[in-house]
């Protein structure tokens, strides 16, 4: 990408020798606005990306810049054509709920959030079922028609077809239901509609922390349900307050925090013709998690159990008539085990490809499982992958051929490099081409693949790759060239124990907040465990970043130890300390780059941040003296206020790491803030509770310290919406500008 255009363009006339300055076009302007606006600069990017069970074609949800209208289109990969429209939008728009208001935003947010499917196809590849917030439509290919076939007062969710595809299951009022595609449902288990059980549903930390989607599954021949039930009595609640009416209204969530009772769970078995429950005893579950489980194949379940503690990992096998389970296998860490979707049982329940960092990085491993006696341990028969690098998913295992398809950081911790490997063993071969980062979804048969790329500077855009490599686009987002960002550049700084840390700098060289040469410095770092973000990918530099380099503010983002893909080591070192491991990976950076690039003005620094980032902020504020101004968006202040799976995964549970958490709470250390902080956060937040802020506010208002603050009435964490965005961001821009940017000069624009 071109740093600026020239500032002006040669015309030669050949006959009279006459030179002609010519201004270059001016770029287009870059504001919070357009940033914002619906569809944003580079267009709104189709959703539900999905192949149809045969392979043949690959269906997407494409809406306007607005995102109220749209339609399903498919690419047919057979023919190589272009995407054209599978079920029209007049179709799409008969199929609706009928309406409920919302008070909040959450409900839109966390359908987002949790990738909520707006569509699944069915087996036989001729019908689709919409989910249109909570009402389920079969549509048919064939007469383009659709009939509704569950409804409920609150919506049904997470529905599935058998695996035959004569049956369709859902979830409704905390209960498993199955109904034949024409005829009446029938209720399998019996909870209470305002009963704290929840049959085959997930709650809240189950899905946020553990990334669970579903709680039940069929058996592969149809006949049963393996489902989780979670009881939530003895669950505290959090209260989110919609202040808006005249007479507020109160949601009570389900929230268990660092040390609280997590929701109860059991598993089990259930015909799908709705005989009794049979119950699976787990040895060692009591008070620990269920994060994943499933069918191996008829008549065998898996089931992985990990501790509270989340340092050891069991996977169970269980036979479903008898209830009978075995341990066969275990995983153990001195930081803490990753969970993860990144197995596969095979060959008919034969073999398991697995992952663990067991070696210092996440690498694949194949195992056998005994023909003789599926419940002996499973027997080690080699490692897949090797090296002093990450593997970063599992996309499919290829059966027919006898390979496994993965991504990886091999070539670069930066990258995201798709790869296949034999299960017999071998080289690993590369597929995918370009530098950047891929994400792939792999067709049925494993023959094509949905590639999901962008760089550091170029734009994502999503095709259909053949496995030699050659791939036809079938969206890409609207170009910036107009715009003439600015181009950023990698850095590497280190840690005070020589540990190499990746980061991206963007240092403008114009911009009203440029004095005598001298560029004022924001830090921006995330900084918390499980989120990398410094990659070689489009939004590792948003457009904000662009905006607030624009107006002459160099932007500085690096990835401390403690976070992800990079061994066991490098995130490990966050456990108990978090926020000081990465406060002080963060300051070695800032006095690197300082170094590095004297440009920069040491006396002019700042930092923002969201969520963990938000915490950062102000720890750095209050440990700091270099940073003038700061800018906290939804910030955990005390780790108690946290949920548990989150939380007790890095710091331990508080009973037995109190000083932990005492030392590490931002609350405590409120009197030590400097410079002006602002503080920001939704009033409806269900993950970041709004408690911690008015936590911190008390405590700061109660050492004397000013501060300034920012509250979105009915707004989640994700603080969404067009306007609230423009009021957001433009107030994030009016914190540095007040502080850093000279007087004069802060009203300009960029």
């Amino acid at each position: 990408m071109k740093i600026r255009a020239l500032a002006a363009a040669l015309l030669f006339v050949s006959t009279s020798t006459l030179l002609v300055a010519q201004e270059a076009p001016k770029a287009k302007e870059l504001t919070i606005e357009s940033i914002f606006a619906e569809g944003g600069i580079t267009g709104r990017a189709p959703e539900s990306v999905e192949w149809s069970p045969d392979g043949t074609k690959v269906s997407f949800v494409q809406r306007d810049d607005s995102g109220d209208s749209g339609a399903l289109y498919y690419v047919d990969v057979t023919a190589g054509a272009k995407p054209a429209v599978l079920v029209a939008q007049e179709r799409l728009s008969e199929m609706k709920p009928p309406t409920a208001e919302k008070s909040d935003d959450r409900a839109k947010d966390n359908r987002a959030r949790y990738s909520v499917a707006a569509y699944h196809w069915a087996p036989d590849s001729k019908h689709i079922l919409f989910d249109a917030m909570g009402s389920l439509w079969l549509y048919s290919l064939d007469t383009h028609t659709s009939v509704m076939v569950a409804f409920a007062k609150g919506g049904v969710g997470d529905p599935k077809f058998s695996p035959n595809g004569d049956r369709l299951a859902f979830i409704r009022n905390h209960n498993l239901w199955v109904t034949p595609l024409q005829g009446k449902a029938k209720q399998l288990t019996k909870s209470e509609e305002d009963s704290q059980l929840l049959n085959g549903e997930v709650d809240w930390v189950y899905s946020e922390e553990l990334d669970v989607r579903s709680n039940y599954f069929w058996s592969p021949n149809g006949k049963d349900i393996a489902y989780l039930q979670m009881d939530e009595k003895p669950v505290p609640t959090y209260p989110i307050t919609d202040y808006i009416p005249t007479h507020p209204s109160v949601y009570d969530e389900k929230y268990p925090k660092a040390g609280d009772p997590n929701p109860g769970v059991q598993l089990g078995v259930v015909k799908a013709d709705g005989s009794k429950t049979k119950w699976v005893n787990l040895v060692g579950a009591s008070d620990a998690y269920i994060p994943r489980f499933g069918w191996v194949r008829d008549g065998l379940l898996y089931a992985f159990v990990l501790n509270r503690a989340q340092n050891k990992l069991d996977l169970y096998f269980i036979e479903p008539n008898s209830g009978h389970s075995e341990k066969v296998l275990t995983e153990t860490s001195e930081a803490w085990v990753e969970i993860n979707d990144n197995f596969r049982f095979i060959e008919n329940g034969q073999r398991v490809v697995w992952t663990s960092w067991r070696d210092g990085h996440t690498h694949i491993y194949l195992y056998d499982i005994d023909k003789g006696n599926a419940m002996s341990p499973l027997k080690l028969e080699r490692q897949l992958t090797k090296g002093e690098w990450d593997v970063i998913s599992i996309d499919t295992v290829d059966e027919k051929n006898g390979g496994v398809y993965f991504s990886s950081t091999q070539e670069d911790q930066r990258q995201r490099q798709l790869y296949s490997v034999k299960l017999a063993g071998g080289e690993i071969q590369r597929i995918s081409q370009d530098h950047g980062v891929h994400t792939a979804d792999y067709a049925p048969a494993s023959n094509y693949y949905v590639d999901n790329y962008s760089s550091l500077t170029t734009p994502p855009s999503l095709s259909v790759c053949g496995l030699d490599g050659k791939c036809n686009a079938f969206w890409s987002a609207r170009g910036v060239k107009e715009y003439a960002l600015l181009a950023p550049q990698f850095v590497d700084v280190k840690a005070d124990d020589g540990t190499v840390l990746h980061g991206i700098l963007i240092l403008p060289t114009e911009g009203p907040a440029i004095v005598n040469g001298k560029v004022p410095l924001i830090n921006n770092p995330y900084g918390g465990p499980g989120v990398q973000t410094i990659w070689d990918e489009w939004n590792t530099v948003d457009l904000f970043d662009q905006y607030m380099a624009k107006r002459g503010y160099a932007i500085l983002k690096v990835d401390n130890r403690g976070m992800p893909n990079r061994g066991e080591k490098f995130a490990g070192a966050i456990a108990h300390h978090m926020c000081e491991i990465p406060l002080q990976d963060q300051l070695a950076a800032v006095k690197q780059v300082l170094q590095q690039f004297p440009q920069l003005d040491a006396d002019r620094l700042g930092w923002w941040g969201w969520s963990y980032g938000g915490t950062m902020t102000a720890w750095a504020l209050e440990h700091s003296d270099l940073f003038k101004v700061g800018v906290s968006v939804a910030p955990v202040t005390d780790w108690h206020n946290y949920d548990s799976i989150y939380t007790e995964r890095y710091m331990g549970l508080p009973k037995d790491h109190e000083a932990d958490y005492k030392r590490t709470s931002v609350t405590e250390e409120a009197k030590q803030i400097h410079g002006r902080l602002l503080l920001v956060h939704g009033t409806s937040d269900d993950n970041v509770h709004l408690q911690n802020n008015m936590q911190f506010m008390y405590a700061l208002i109660n050492n004397g310290i000013p501060f300034d603050v920012q509250i979105y009435p009915r707004k989640t964490h994700a603080i969404s919406g067009s306007k609230t965005r423009d009021h957001l961001f433009h107030r994030i821009q009016k914190q540095f500008d007040d502080v850093l940017m000279p007087h004069d000069a802060a009203t300009s624009t960029p």
